[in-house]
């Protein structure tokens, strides 16, 4: 009975240490990122903390700042999340009203989250871009958010297979070497990995900060520059580290012929 028990408590930890090592990504998808003259114009935003391959979800308590950037301008949208369940887990929504041609970053600042199986707090800037109505101004603008990726390749209209192009920076500076997590969002969960190491790819920026990533299949894609930030946290009465991630999310789409 020991050794039965042994072997249980073996597999439970091995269980838990499996899925605490899966990536963490903050995530604001929209569910439409290029809105056309013809189409609804009002989009639903869902911001969530996940593991996006595994679809396994975390709980994102209210973030502490969601805004959206267009020409320069931010709007406060906190105010507007409305709590739902997402990955069984609680996440949050709102709808947005898209009266303007051009790009708007929509951004996410998390409230830092303690991970136990990392011994530290992790905060995710996270951001998507969305286009509307023909006009694609401003998606290369860097938001001066503490740390993020700012595009080189434009973050919509890019088919599969497509090379996508980024600069980490942080505090307004390029991160030499920077090591950037690549991860499809499995939304249907139809895509198996051969193995564990194929559900989060691991990439490193140039000299300048520079990374570059084609996706192999069409869907949302988030990448997350990881970096320990200057300052710490307070856990229990020690001071710990604070993983700062810059994520941004891109969506690839099918080539269609007639």
């Amino acid at each position: 009975m020991k050794m039965i028990n042994t072997v249980i408590l073996t597999l439970a930890l091995v269980f838990l240490f499996t899925n605490n090592c899966l990536a963490h990504y903050g995530m604001v998808i929209p569910s439409d990122n290029m809105i056309m003259q013809d189409e609804k114009r009002e989009i639903k935003l869902t911001l969530s903390f996940s593991h996006p391959f595994e679809n396994i979800g975390m709980e994102l308590v209210k973030p502490k700042d969601f805004f959206v950037i267009k020409d320069g301008k931010k709007q406060d949208l906190t105010g507007e999340l409305a709590p739902i369940t997402f990955m069984d887990k609680p996440a949050w929504t709102t709808n947005f009203p898209v009266k303007r041609p051009g790009a708007a970053a929509f951004v996410m600042e998390p409230v830092a989250y303690w991970e136990p199986a990392e011994d530290c707090f992790i905060i995710h800037y996270t951001k998507t871009i969305v286009a509307a109505f023909g006009d694609d101004s401003g998606w290369d603008e860097e938001l001066g958010l503490k740390t993020e990726i700012v595009p080189l390749s434009k973050p919509f209209g890019l088919y599969a297979g497509n090379l996508f192009q980024g600069i980490v920076k942080l505090d307004g500076k390029p991160v030499p070497y920077a090591e950037v997590e690549v991860e499809f969002y499995n939304q249907d969960k139809t895509a198996v990995a051969p193995t564990d190491y194929m559900i989060t790819q691991t990439i490193k920026a140039d000299q300048n900060g520079v990374f570059s990533y084609c996706a192999p299949v069409s869907g949302w894609w988030g990448f997350a520059a990881l970096n320990t930030s200057d300052k710490k946290m307070v856990h229990n009465g020690e001071k710990k580290d604070i993983e700062l991630g810059a994520v941004i999310w891109v969506k690839f789409e099918t080539w269609q012929e007639k």
